[in-house]
């Protein structure tokens, strides 16, 4: 059983909804109750007079049980969003829905609309997704992370997640970049466990015929964290060895990496046929290891194997996870990292088992359990966007090269 989660913090994303109708005002309220890390605010009234209220919310997201065929409340959502310009996204809600509704709210922007009887899973990933969908015309290219363990039972899944989470609140909330966390270890993939998510990616669907996932089909696969992060994971299979067609993984991370601005991939120890192409395909690349000599070893010799298989890919950097060391303690030291690894060694990340362990079994980033952790802090120093920038250290040539299954 799960420990209760945190009281809800400002920094939180704030939905507030707008509805004549009690019954779906009953609806709202009991579907964000399951998610604590959303603040709700339910507005009773037609938007033609609660349009004020709205406006005033402070909300990361608007909803609007409008009523289409009262020409106040289509006056009044023209003029509501016209005052936010933009920001919060609006998310719409009717009875009914034709062409000319839709043409309406395509002419006054609106997020995404909604037609009742709406599904409380539909709800929650609709307001998830408007937070953190890429802007209209964004066609820069994704900045991909991807994690691999030199040893079991390294952290990676930890060092992956908060990876993605940080990069999420790398903008301001107006402008929060769209992140998405890959899960490809698909026997043993703990991704969508750690976040409290229901892993949705069905590859027995997608095996087939690769070609059948577009963009619509992903939305499906796709879960979603009350943060805005996007979560792509499938069921574990621990019993199941299955190598799939490596054209399912490449058109996967294709697709992915053309809709979100930063993608964090979890990638298994295990080296498939297309395990090359994702790492040719990422930015950055950290080999996570643990302090003790065979984890030292190990990390050496893939990193040198990595290089050897893919010589214009990016470079990969190593992490020491859960490092701690004491002033008159015995033991492998910092310095001799440094003379066994080299300029290979990146960082170490700071140990704190009590702190991981009481976020994994609630779901919840480590800030939130701990606000300024000495974990985050060090990651964010690593991954931030303007620190990758810096130590970005590949021809752009190569980096291109690099993304190539990436442009199709």
């Amino acid at each position: 059983m799960r420990s209760p989660r945190a009281k809800p913090s400002s920094s939180r994303t704030r939905v507030v909804v707008v509805t004549a109708d009690p019954p779906f005002a009953d609806l709202v309220r009991d579907t964000f109750r399951a998610a604590p890390q959303i603040e709700l605010e339910v507005i009773d009234g037609a938007l033609a007079a609660q349009a004020d209220a709205v406006a005033a919310a402070d909300a990361t997201v608007v909803v609007i049980d409008l009523n289409v065929a009262g020409a106040d409340d289509m006056a009044a959502l023209e003029a509501l969003t016209a005052r936010l310009d933009g920001w919060p996204p609006v998310v719409t809600v009717t009875d009914v829905f034709d062409k000319e509704v839709m043409r309406q709210l395509l002419k006054l922007r609106i997020a995404d609309f909604l037609v009742k009887p709406v599904q409380p899973v539909e709800l929650v990933r609709t307001c998830a997704r408007v937070v953190q969908t890429p802007a209209a015309g964004d066609t820069s290219e994704a900045e991909i992370f991807t994690y691999l363990s030199a040893v079991g039972g390294a952290g990676v899944t930890t060092l992956a997640i908060q990876t993605a989470l940080l990069l999420l609140g790398s903008g301001t909330q107006k402008t929060r970049p769209a992140t998405c966390l890959v899960d490809l270890d698909f026997q043993h993939g703990a991704c969508a466990d750690y976040l409290d998510l229901e892993p949705r990616l069905d590859l027995g669907e997608i095996e087939p015929r690769p070609e059948r996932l577009d963009r619509q089909l992903l939305e499906v696969m796709l879960s979603y964290h009350a943060s805005g992060l996007a979560v792509i994971a499938a069921p574990c299979r621990p019993a199941e060895m299955r190598s799939f067609d490596p054209e399912i993984v490449t058109r996967l991370l294709d697709l992915v990496s053309s809709h979100f601005n930063y993608v964090v991939i979890d990638l298994p120890r295990t080296w498939f046929p297309w395990t090359d192409n994702v790492l040719l395909g990422s930015n950055r690349v950290y080999v996570v290891s643990e302090l003790t000599v065979p984890g030292i070893k190990h990390a050496k010799q893939l990193v040198g194997a990595i290089r050897e298989r893919l010589d214009e890919g990016p470079r990969p950097q190593v992490l020491i996870n859960r490092f701690e060391q004491s002033l008159f303690g015995t033991g492998l030291r910092k310095r001799d990292l440094d003379q066994a690894l080299g300029d290979d060694l990146l960082a170490t990340i700071p140990n704190d088992y009590r702190l991981v362990r009481e976020a994994i079994d609630r779901g919840v980033p480590l800030d939130e359990v701990k606000p300024g952790n000495r974990i985050s802090a060090q990651l964010r120093k690593i991954v931030t966007p303007a620190q990758a920038t810096e130590r970005a250290v590949e021809p752009t040539a190569k980096r291109r090269l690099g993304l190539s299954w990436a442009r199709g």
